[in-house]
């Protein structure tokens, strides 16, 4: 039974009077038992017009089973309402507040249209969530209906808020998620990784809007992601604006009919980003970390983020990714060690859990393709534990081994006082080959430490601890005065990087992962 009150039998009358869908009128009514909504159609018009009809009997009893007694003999203005009840139901099948959202879109057969079009995206999921866009003129029709019931309600004094009654959106999720979750195995929740959008279009009333524009301009502004200025919040916040008497003045109440029903649009499916993160060492010289492109021409095969990337794209079946690490190295530069802190964020991946051997074939699987990198300490984690790797990065520290070449003959003296210099501050100028990505700027950096091996006249292995963030290339060579000070002034001779390895990226993240 409906959990109907005396005081609802007028507002459900006049509702179904001007048309309105069964499900309408329970909204209107506040009706906030979900399994009401999830009741066929034709059975809840039956027992409305049922309700609406007992007025006309010696003793009548509300929807809850509730008796009332009257000693007043049946109203012949009842018997020409209900008239008017079944010859609204018959002009039009279309309710005018919803419509048709919640008619036909709520039988099982839609719920199962939902499903397959989900299962045919081959998701692997436990949970969902239900999210439903509708147009924005329903809100339009919403408050001209409530505007409607307002006047009635108040004629018998009786209070009947906005926020009371049920939104469509929560009576549609009431009458199909839970076919929608049968048919899919899965648990419909309020917060889930995976979410399955259900949107409706209606072209014929999209004018229904337009008079706010005029009303309440303020409330309607263009932007850059909008194909439309009518938005849903748009509207609302028009409605909240507008008085009842100018809505009433430019708006019918309540709403007129509609020839069609509104158009569900295909149903998408969206899973939340994956996080993977680990180490990753790089062995080669001639491999960029990202794809190398000048001037729209690809200058190398390969890289680091796609070797990495393209076996965790083939499992987690993601529809793209996003790399970052904790500094990059250039393509010429090896990254040995304990390897470089790295997170991919996987796009709308298909397949969202692995357990830990899983992953550990994974990571294998990426080490195995190319010998040009190696990975260590995979993982899924959570995006804030991402932000971990890009904090405090300048504080931190990292180490390098540097191939040096000196125009000036040298002996072993001739570098121990590179070994007493300790946090010599350097500043410097942004790098002129990074300066077409690089904003201008003066940056100041620490060289923790050096220390030397001799190789011989014109060569030393030169090994250095710096501030994460500064340029080892241009602090050796100086880069024509852009660095200063620089190992050309402190050696007082031209010197030039050959080759630089980063030893170690002293960053402690993510955790590290037992063989």
């Amino acid at each position: 039974m409906l959990s109907l009150k005396e005081k609802d039998r007028p507002i459900v009358r006049k509702l179904l009077c001007a048309g309105c869908c069964v499900r309408c009128v329970l909204r209107f009514c506040c009706v906030g038992t979900s399994s009401a909504y999830r009741r066929s159609y034709q059975d809840l018009h039956k027992e409305l017009l049922a309700f609406i009809s007992e007025e006309n009997s010696p003793q009548s009893h509300d929807a809850s089973g509730e008796e009332k007694s009257s000693d007043a003999p049946p109203n012949k203005r009842m018997r020409i309402d209900e008239d008017s009840v079944t010859a609204a139901q018959t002009d039009s099948d279309i309710c005018p507040v919803c419509l048709g959202v919640l008619q036909d879109f709520c039988d099982p057969s839609f719920a199962e249209q939902v499903s397959d079009a989900v299962k045919k995206q081959q998701y692997e999921f436990d949970s969902l969530v239900l999210t439903v866009s509708l147009p924005a003129q329903l809100s339009v029709r919403e408050h001209s209906c409530w505007l409607h019931v307002k006047k009635e309600v108040r004629e018998k004094s009786m209070c009947l808020g906005k926020d009371d009654v049920i939104q469509v959106k929560d009576a549609f999720k009431w009458a199909v998620q839970g076919k929608i979750g049968q048919e899919l195995g899965a648990a419909v929740v309020a917060n889930s990784p995976c979410e399955v959008s259900i949107s409706f279009i209606h072209p014929e009333t999209e004018e229904d809007c337009h008079f706010l524009a005029h009303t309440c301009p303020d409330c309607f502004k263009p932007t850059k992601n909008k194909a439309s200025v009518f938005t849903r919040m748009a509207v609302v916040k028009a409605l909240e604006k507008i008085s009842e008497e100018k809505f009433s003045r430019h708006y019918p109440c309540p709403p007129k009919k509609a020839n069609t029903r509104c158009t569900a649009l295909d149903t998408t499916c969206l899973h939340t980003s994956v996080f993977i993160a680990g180490r990753y060492n790089k062995f080669s010289r001639e491999l960029p970390q990202t794809p190398w492109v000048i001037d729209g021409e690809r200058r190398m095969d390969g890289s680091v983020e796609e070797l990495i990337a393209a076996p965790l794209l083939s499992s987690f079946r993601a529809d793209g990714f996003n790399f970052s690490s904790s500094g990059r190295e250039d393509v010429d530069v090896r990254t040995l060690g304990n390897g470089r802190p790295f997170a991919v964020e996987l796009l709308n991946p298909h397949r969202a859990k692995f357990n830990r051997a899983e992953i550990k074939q994974l990571q294998e699987t990426i080490n195995q393709s190319s010998d040009k990198i190696r990975v260590r300490d995979l993982q899924i984690v959570t995006r804030d534990a991402t932000s971990r790797m890009k904090e405090g990065e300048e504080e931190k520290t990292k180490t390098y081994s540097a191939l040096i070449w000196t125009q000036k003959a040298i002996e072993s003296p001739d570098l121990e006082f590179l070994a007493n210099i300790k946090d010599l501050r350097i500043a410097q100028k942004t790098p002129l080959r990074v300066l077409h990505r690089r904003p201008l700027a003066v940056r100041q950096r620490l060289v923790h430490s050096m220390t030397t091996i001799y190789l011989d006249k014109h060569h030393f292995t030169l090994k250095l601890c710096t501030q994460a963030g500064t340029y080892i290339k241009e602090f050796v060579h100086g880069d024509f005065g852009r660095t200063k000070p620089n190992l050309c002034d402190l050696m007082k001779t031209d010197a030039d990087i050959l080759e630089l390895d980063v030893e170690s990226v002293d960053i402690d993240w993510p955790p590290a992962i037992p063989d």
